[in-house]
């Protein structure tokens, strides 16, 4: 796809999403390069991160990186998480950020012309189609190469335009094990996965 570097472009990341799609493709992101990419191609007005978090843990595994993206150039949304025990009887963490995500983009639709979304879930695909109705071309980023595929077949079609993760991994990837949120291996919140049934559904 093609960017043009006139055009007013805010990145809107869906972190346990994000990180769930580049993990099953075998690599994380770093942020710092993710940053550039963009800066290089567009006039970046904003690159949002939404997350929820651990709060009543005596340490967050994964509060280094919200650091280290609250201090270099990411605008942090957070809220606690919700604590619940699953069929097992293991307690488990969830923390869903749609809501905000949502309205962070609705507002700023009337200062941008771009809107860059990182996140495969389908329930996102309402909001891309009214914020298409202001002019906002709308770009999502996921993937369709991990098993089982982490976006919904439905946002996929809505967006003007998809962009493969994997095809993005060397511009803005690294291995695993240089990670900058070297100290959990899974994402401490619950994030939705897609597999054929549910896109057909």
């Amino acid at each position: 796809m093609t960017f043009y570097s006139e055009e007013r472009t805010a990145l809107f990341i869906d972190g346990s999403n994000l990180y769930a799609s580049a993990r099953s493709l075998g690599f994380d992101i770093d942020y710092k390069k993710l940053l550039s990419e963009f800066s290089s191609q567009v006039r970046l007005v904003r690159a949002f991160y939404y997350t929820a978090l651990i709060e009543d843990q005596e340490y967050s595994p994964i509060r280094p990186l919200v650091d280290w993206l609250d201090y270099n150039g990411y605008t942090m949304v957070t809220k606690p998480t919700k604590e619940f025990t699953d069929a097992t009887g293991r307690r488990k963490y969830k923390g869903n950020m749609d809501i905000e995500l949502a309205i962070d983009m609705m507002e700023l639709a009337e200062h941008i012309d771009h809107a860059v979304l990182f996140s495969g879930d389908g329930d996102f695909r309402r909001l891309i189609e009214a914020v298409q109705k202001r002019g906002v071309r709308v770009t999502v980023v996921s993937t369709v190469k991990s098993q089982p595929p982490m976006i919904a077949d439905e946002l996929r079609r809505q967006a003007d335009f998809f962009l493969e993760l994997k095809n993005m991994e060397k511009n803005v990837g690294r291995a695993v094990s240089q990670r900058q949120d070297k100290d959990f291996d899974e994402y401490p919140v619950e994030y939705e996965t897609y597999d054929e049934a549910e896109q057909t559904a």
